[in-house]
């Protein structure tokens, strides 16, 4: 990653580098796995009735069948045992797949009797390589701790891969040194826009590719990703690799859009999306991103009940946690609704003020307007600046101005004749103007448009581009 002192502010910004108003800490985390990519062998690998080499750069596994318990066919690393510490926060994170889908299990424990754990995990392999990053926080104190997977407990064998295993002691990344910064934002290659483009060839392909597709812009994730590890890091990994800033939104709370509808779900329970949203920052890491956290969740309460406002807002309040303790490098926007919500929608910036308090905004980088709404810069601005007239301490937020150019017209869902608004970029009155939504993305089947929320459509994109729904 590049390092951009204060010194070169001014530079950066000629030249177009994403330099945030304010920097939060972060150092660099501690590595407790030796040989986790296997360059080196099996060096410091064990295994009990599941005989392990190198395959091709991964830890390869043959596992018999019919062991009674999980622990009957096991690998890990005890030598040399590392400490556990209580309170400190660890991400472990592994590349994996199977010749047969399988259920096992990982832990971190005491590497002696009664082997307690601090983590114990049941997760599902597949037979495509996937990602799976499990936070937690360490819950005992010892200097002899080991990582198992515990393979048995399955009435045929198979044969199971592993690579990049890690296992970060995250305690020096919330310490407050500076955070590494980034070479501009991040065009998704595999955005709905672009996917539609790269399999429609032609001259309104092109016309989608040059004004939307070639643009950074936001992916989204929520319970339609079966596994969200490997979703954000599939994501934010080539971003990483490329210098640039991804921009994700966390969209999974449940009983989502409440108000609207259109795009109803969400995790099943409080404690699913505990899980959810725990698994989605440590999969980011020390890894720098941009997430707007949960648009429309604190809009919705307009139509929720007392008890349902005390769960979302305690919901929102460990997001805001996980993403501090295990992902330093990452600003969150916490979604504050948009203009219209605020002056003639039931939810005054005061209200919206208090709501951002509660929930503890102090543990964000920021917050949200206009998420997948019309209202332009200018009145997004003054919104944002009425929230910010009522909270002890006041702010950045960043602005959608991914559908803004012409203005709202008193429409929310697919409504006609709206336009782009300004790219993702620093400023506009914001920190950042940013395209969350995705633009050709549905808002439901309403206003111009049949399609489902979230599905693409070419002729939505041209209408944005042309400003004119006329066909």
């Amino acid at each position: 990653m590049r390092w951009i002192t204060r010194g070169l502010r001014a530079a950066a910004l000629a030249l177009g580098v994403v330099v945030p108003a304010t920097t939060p800490g972060a150092g660099a985390a501690t590595e407790l796995i030796k040989n986790g990519s296997f360059s080196s062998g099996t060096t410091n690998w064990w295994s009990a009735n599941a005989p392990i080499s190198v395959d091709a750069g991964q830890l390869k596994a043959v596992v018999p069948g019919g062991t009674a318990e999980r622990w009957d066919a096991m690998l890990g690393q005890k030598v040399p045992a590392f400490p556990i510490h209580q309170g400190h926060r660890y991400i472990l994170s592994f590349d994996a797949r199977a010749s047969a889908p399988r259920e096992i299990r990982t832990t971190v424990q005491v590497n002696t009797a009664p082997y307690t754990s601090t983590l114990d995990k049941l997760l599902t392999v597949g037979t495509e390589t996937q990602r799976f990053a499990f936070g937690f926080t360490g819950s005992l104190e010892t200097a002899q701790a080991e990582l198992t997977f515990q393979l048995g407990d399955h009435a045929t064998g198979y044969t199971i891969w592993f690579d990049n295993v890690s296992l970060v002691d995250n305690y020096a990344n919330v310490a407050g040194n500076p955070v590494s910064l980034t070479s501009g934002f991040y065009v998704d290659p595999k955005s709905n826009p672009k996917d539609w483009v790269d399999k429609n060839p032609g001259d309104t392909a092109k016309t989608i590719n040059a004004a939307i597709a070639s643009k950074p812009m936001a992916r989204w994730f929520g319970n339609w990703n079966a596994n969200i590890a490997d979703a954000v890091n599939k994501h934010v990994g080539p971003a990483d690799a490329a210098d640039k800033l991804p921009i994700l939104v966390a969209y999974n709370i449940p009983d989502r859009d409440a108000c609207g509808e259109h795009s109803g779900g969400g995790a099943g329970t409080p404690e699913a999306y505990r899980e959810w949203i725990t698994t989605f920052a440590a999969a980011i890491g020390s890894r720098p991103a941009l997430v707007i956290l949960e648009p429309d969740s604190l809009g919705d309460f307009q139509c929720m009940e007392g008890e349902e406002e005390a769960t979302r807002t305690a919901m929102l309040s460990y997001a805001l946690q996980q993403f501090k303790d295990f992902a330093p490098n990452t600003w969150v926007y916490l979604d504050a609704a948009n203009y219209g919500w605020g002056t003639t929608g039931g939810t005054t910036p005061q209200a919206m003020a208090e709501r951002l308090t509660n929930v503890g905004v102090a543990n964000a980088h920021g917050f949200s307007v206009n998420v997948s709404n019309y209202y332009d810069t200018a009145k997004s601005v003054q919104y944002a600046g009425w929230i910010n007239d009522h909270l002890a301490t006041q702010k950045p937020f960043v602005v959608d101005t991914s559908r803004n150019g012409n203005g709202h017209n008193g429409e929310w869902c697919n409504p006609p004749d709206r336009k782009l608004g300004a790219t993702t970029q620093l400023g506009g009155g914001a920190e950042m103007v940013l395209w969350v939504k995705v633009p050709g993305d549905s808002d439901g089947d309403c206003g111009i448009s049949d399609r489902p929320a979230g599905q693409f459509g070419p002729e939505l994109a041209m209408a944005l581009i042309t400003g004119d729904s006329t066909p």
